[in-house]
């Protein structure tokens, strides 16, 4: 699968370039043990234009996103925003929406009551329908 850096960078809204690799946010992370790459790697990786490499990474999918690397980084690098867009890259490949219209009734009971909180159902509607 092709990745854009271009177009993770600036879905994250995150400099990148800012990050000195002290590696603050992989001692705050929480499933540092669990990754493959941690935080401070993974960002580095993307500065690298080696996103491509980090789709098939087991730390994609362990990052439980707690912001304690965004807390914890002293130049405002917010890796966790990085982590995200990554993995939204590997959720909706170019062309393949993952919520179509069709989809919404599932989510709807028997009566028309919604089984999840409306807020969540328009924003997966909104984020993954891209």
């Amino acid at each position: 699968m092709r990745v854009d850096n271009d177009d993770i960078l600036r879905s994250s809204g995150t400099d990148v370039r800012k990050c000195m690799k002290c590696g603050k946010c992989s001692g705050a992370c929480p499933s540092f043990d669990e990754m493959d790459f941690p935080p401070h790697i993974f960002v580095s990786m993307v500065e690298r234009g080696d996103a491509a490499a980090l789709l098939s990474s087991k730390s994609l999918w362990t990052c439980m996103s707690c912001f304690a690397c965004v807390e914890r980084c002293p130049r405002g690098v917010e890796p966790a925003n990085v982590i995200e867009a990554v993995r939204a890259s590997a959720m909706s490949p170019q062309g393949a929406n993952r919520m179509r219209p069709e989809d919404v009734p599932v989510f709807l009971g028997a009566a028309g009551e919604c089984l999840v909180p409306q807020q969540l159902l328009a924003s997966a509607f909104r984020k993954y329908s891209r």
